[in-house]
């Protein structure tokens, strides 16, 4: 985040010369609770270009389809980074990532508000069939792409760590 750590960008890419790690930067997301504001984003090409400056032959590493971070490398260092572009550069039409919230409701995407009680139907003696009809139907409703960072910020959603992952 601007303001709070991005001057220890550069220091997490170092950690992975001798480790063989898995660095992850996230872009910073909207959530209930967390005073989101776009300008303390520190976006997937601005971090990139802070690390190429230090490490000009840092190369990108072939990604999966339904991936959803950018995977790089510095030649000659143990680990790698990752960049999960959420807010500058969405992959929300390959992603195939759902999450199961602690209280039971399923999430097709994580800035989606819409909920399906898992618990609910599970509890209500549904069959396999029913659930698996069920999921699928969620899934199918996935949007092709989030609402974009200025009207995410103003959608309802529960905070990050009631949703979990």
């Amino acid at each position: 985040m601007r303001g709070v750590n991005e001057d220890e960008l550069l220091d997490f890419v170092e950690f992975t010369a001798t480790k063989p790690l898995d660095v992850r930067f996230i872009e910073y997301m909207p959530f209930d609770g967390n005073k989101w504001n776009f300008k303390k984003m520190v976006s997937y090409q601005e971090m990139l270009s802070a690390i190429r400056q230090r490490w000009p032959e840092l190369h990108k590493l072939p990604s999966e389809d339904s991936g959803t971070a950018k995977a790089y490398k510095v030649p000659g260092f143990r680990g790698q980074i990752g960049f999960i572009t959420s807010m500058s550069e969405h992959f929300c039409g390959s992603c195939n990532r759902l999450r199961l919230t602690a209280d039971g409701n399923l999430k097709v995407c994580l800035f989606g508000n819409a909920e399906v009680s898992l618990r609910d139907v599970l509890r209500s003696g549904a069959t396999e069939e029913e659930v698996l009809e069920i999921v699928g139907a969620a899934v199918g409703r996935k949007k092709k792409q989030h609402a974009g960072m200025f009207n995410i910020s103003q959608m309802k959603n529960r905070p990050m760590i009631l949703i979990g992952g």
